[in-house]
């Protein structure tokens, strides 16, 4: 047996109204339907509603717990009446996973937006390593991540956004090279990357590898930050999206090391689970692909 609706506006009134009687007549039926309703909302959940132990409808504790959830049931009813009037929208959230440079660079631009058109939506953001963020759309704790896609899913939908461009850097005097150099004499360096469960490590890793390339000397970081870090620092060589820090080439902490090959550039995508609120998320894509740029830090 289910719960309905009929079944908690019998035991609302009731409650309200202090006798199942004054109930029916406010439902506009009759003293056995409203019975019959508590009966079934009884069976269906297991519990004692009503102490007959006592004149009066009164509630047992257990009761006043279904009666508190079941107005919650009412108001959502409500609320989704309320849609057909053309009212104002009702609070919705967006559980947001955004990568680290997502974070950097469009995403104060690309929450300003949304409010603007959606005023009624509230922004969760959770900024984390992309294979975490992947679990946890996977496992519907997040409506919506942007992150390189790893591994096409049958369960979700991407939409690819921008590419990013990274280029090895590295501070100014450890590489002397005016040309490109072949990888092979740039891994002899100790290499900066990211770790197995950010999107560029990944597939970066899978690049190296595809090259024949070895990385003998590596430095791992989860944080694309701390790579900076160490990389200004002069610990080693990193690969660094290129557009994003240019400013620091321009201050003379780092350097652009041109390779052959050259690196491949990061796929960014939109990406949601297929049996999600396709409408409502679609939108938001559509607007995220619009300001998705990683080409400059905090826009607004």
């Amino acid at each position: 047996m289910t719960v309905t609706l009929k079944q908690i506006e019998a035991l609302h009134w009731i409650a309200r109204l202090g006798t199942f009687e004054r109930a029916a007549a406010r439902l506009n039926t009759t003293q056995s339907a409203v019975s019959k309703r508590i009966q079934e909302l009884e069976a269906a959940t297991g519990l004692a509603l009503f102490d007959r132990t006592r004149r009066g409808a009164r509630l047992t504790e257990q009761g006043e717990q279904v009666l508190a959830l079941g107005r919650e049931m009412m108001t959502l009813e409500g609320r989704i009446l309320d849609l057909r009037s053309g009212s104002e929208p009702p609070t919705r959230r967006l559980r947001i996973g955004v990568t680290e440079l997502s974070a950097l660079t469009w995403l104060p631009r690309f929450v300003a937006i949304l409010r603007r058109s959606h005023p009624a939506v509230t922004i969760e953001p959770d900024v984390d390593l992309t294979r975490n963020l992947h679990e946890r759309l996977l496992e519907g704790a997040l409506d919506l991540v942007v992150a390189p896609e790893l591994t096409p899913d049958p369960e979700v939908v991407a939409v690819p956004l921008a590419d990013v461009e990274n280029a090895w850097m590295s501070r100014p005097g450890l590489v002397t090279a005016r040309r490109p150099i072949p990888l092979e004499a740039l891994v002899r360096h100790p290499i900066v990357t990211q770790g197995n469960r950010a999107g560029s490590g990944v597939l970066y890793a899978r690049w190296f590898k595809a090259q024949g390339i070895v990385l003998e000397r590596t430095m791992s970081t989860d944080s694309m930050m701390a790579a900076v870090g160490l990389t200004v620092a002069g610990l080693g060589v990193g690969y660094l999206p290129r557009r994003c820090f240019r400013p620091l080439v321009q201050e003379g902490k780092l350097v652009v090391v041109p390779t052959r090959p050259a690196l491949p550039p990061v796929p960014y995508a939109a990406l949601y689970r297929s049996d999600g609120p396709t409408a409502f998320l679609a939108g938001v894509v559509a607007i995220a692909r619009k300001v998705c740029d990683f080409s400059r830090q905090l826009q607004r």
